[in-house]
């Protein structure tokens, strides 16, 4: 089933582990800016108790005499709830949603994809292959529509593993046409693709990369060109998801310890098959004799992130360095590193068992939603994430959100530390909606693009919060975060605490979801352009903190969490 859609919608990031086109729409508008519009999602679900017939004419009522007042022209929302439907063992009542999309939106090619799927499900393959064969015409790039055609044409073929396509060899030719054609479809699809590179310095790029393919090419080196050529568009919105390259390496060339990059310096917090020679803490100087620092900034080419922001790229390298480090030394068969203060270097075992990954710290909210009231005069909202949308569970945060200021108002509370650490973005209304307690005057969230102003005016609660805010940000902070904490930093909100947010006012939102025709990579391309009602910010740095404070490695080890620590500091010394 179309699962990445899910994570590409509520997740901002980009992707799952699937390699299959498991997406609800190749173009994905995450944000939606004419939100004084009603969810018509929402309103077919609040009445599951019609019949699907009757809840498609209550669609039809609406539109014919309320249009303005709902979303209809949202397609993706309406197919998502036809999705719904159909992830609820409800195949039938998905396909008479999917047959209203293919009316309302005649011109659009994955109407038709979704109207197959509903008939694959049903077990009406000729309907099924009708429609996909429809899809994929109108749009060649749809290749969950060729897929799917494959599939049911051919039942008993089995798709190539992700291990067995990383040693893969394609002819060179294959692999520098494909070059070519992820260039240029970056720059036909992504609106702001040269906002941060020169178009020389981009294809300079390209044509290196096509330079390196040779006859022993593999398809995990030709992954690892491509990566490079995404992210030097400098957009996190537009990427490949790193989990398909770990699924796919074998486990003897991972790197055999799981380390962290901590203010410029690599730290071991767990010496795996390594703990005889190598202890917790050492600091590794060189990897197979090349500097530790040279190995990560090569990576950090690789990794996407907003504009010259280092600290996504930082989290993102602790998270994935175990697979990283061999992808940027080519798959060595071995590992020797160097430690400071020791002579030799060390030769490393290879890994038995997969490592797993560890936060900085225990979260204390094992939800995305927590209010702890630290004592009577301090309290800590935790949002580790916006990801409510009107049409699925906006309610939830809404309501928590409206219950956690009634007990802060009733609890006269002087300091409010709002949270944001590990958020990854979501709907721009759960960020509004919070930020209508906090400003106290109306205020635009929007910029028109075009017009460059906004007319919708968002009133602010009558009880908005009149004591002293503290914002906790850090580079994990991504797309609606950044919207967020741009309105926060540019209506002086509060005191600002952290490193670096990983995003800003300037986001290039939604994606399309595409594929290279010959090795089948799949990749990610940001596709509309979302920016928030404000001026005098830089678009290629993250929201700076008024106060920069990271971990330090004891830190980490002892599992404190410096970053809070410093903020409840501040306000008891004030």
């Amino acid at each position: 089933m179309k699962k990445c859609l899910i994570i590409l919608l509520l997740m901002f990031l980009l992707g799952c582990k699937n390699s299959k086109n498991d997406v609800l729409s190749n173009d994905v508008q995450i944000q939606n800016n004419n939100i004084s519009q009603q969810s018509i999602s929402l309103v077919l679900k609040e009445n599951a108790d019609l019949t699907i017939n009757e809840r498609i004419e209550l669609y039809r009522t609406l539109k014919r005499n309320e249009a303005d007042a709902y979303n209809f022209e949202n397609k993706d929302e309406i197919t998502m709830y036809g999705y719904g439907l159909l992830w609820d063992n409800k195949p039938g009542e998905a396909l008479e949603v999917f047959k209203l999309i293919v009316e309302q939106f005649p011109d659009w090619y994955n109407a038709y994809d979704s109207l197959g799927e509903a008939y694959f499900n049903l077990g009406e393959m000729d309907l099924a292959i009708k429609n996909y064969k429809k899809s994929l015409a109108m749009n060649p790039d749809n290749f969950n529509a060729e897929d799917m055609i494959a599939r049911i044409n051919f039942p008993n073929k089995k798709p190539i593993t992700p291990s067995e396509k990383f040693a893969k060899i394609f002819p060179v030719e294959d692999y520098k046409a494909d070059l070519d054609q992820l260039a240029n479809k970056l720059l036909e699809v992504h609106p702001n693709a040269l906002k941060f590179i020169s178009k020389s310095n981009f294809w300079k790029i390209v044509n290196e990369k096509k330079a390196a393919i040779n006859e022993n090419t593999t398809y995990a080196e030709f992954s690892w060109h491509c990566r490079e050529i995404i992210s030097s568009i400098n957009c996190s919105h537009t990427s490949n998801n790193f989990s398909q390259d770990w699924d796919a390496m074998p486990i003897q060339l991972l790197f055999p310890l799981d380390v962290r990059w901590i203010g410029k310096r690599l730290y071991v917090i767990d010496a795996c098959t390594n703990a005889n020679k190598v202890a917790v803490k050492d600091e590794i100087t060189k990897i197979n004799g090349l500097p530790v620092e040279d190995i990560v900034s090569e990576i950090y080419k690789h990794i996407p992130s907003q504009g010259h922001i280092e600290t996504y790229k930082r989290h993102k390298f602790n998270y994935w360095a175990t697979a990283m480090i061999p992808y940027a030394l080519n798959f060595p068969k071995r590992f020797s590193i160097q430690i400071k203060g020791q002579k030799a270097p060390v030769i490393l075992n290879a890994l038995d068992a997969y490592p797993s990954f560890k936060e900085p710290f225990t979260k204390p909210c094992p939800d995305n939603l927590c209010l702890d009231f630290k004592d009577n005069k301090t309290a800590i909202l935790t949002i580790s994430s916006f990801n409510y949308y009107p049409w699925n569970n906006l309610s939830e945060f809404e309501n928590f959100i409206d219950d956690s200021f009634q007990k802060i108002n009733q609890n006269k509370t002087e300091n409010l530390i709002i949270d944001l650490r590990f958020n990854g973005g979501g709907s721009a209304e759960s960020s509004i909606h919070l930020l209508k307690y906090l400003i106290g005057k109306p205020f635009a969230y929007f910029l028109n693009i075009d017009a460059e102003t906004e007319e919708i005016m968002h009133q602010p609660f009558k009880k908005t919060y009149k004591g002293k805010l503290y914002f906790l940000i850090d580079g994990n902070g991504n797309s609606t975060t950044g919207h967020f904490m741009a309105m926060a930093k540019y209506h002086n909100l509060g005191t600002v605490i952290g490193e670096e947010l990983g995003s800003n006012h300037f986001c290039t939102a939604g994606q399309t979801v595409l594929r290279l025709k010959h090795t089948k990579y799949q990749y990610y391309v940001a596709n509309t352009t979302s920016q928030v009602a404000i001026k005098g910010l830089d678009d290629s740095k993250g929201i700076l903190p008024d106060y920069e404070v990271t971990q330090p490695i004891n830190d980490y080890l002892n599992n404190q969490d410096s970053v809070k620590e410093f903020a409840l500091k501040r306000i008891q010394n004030q």
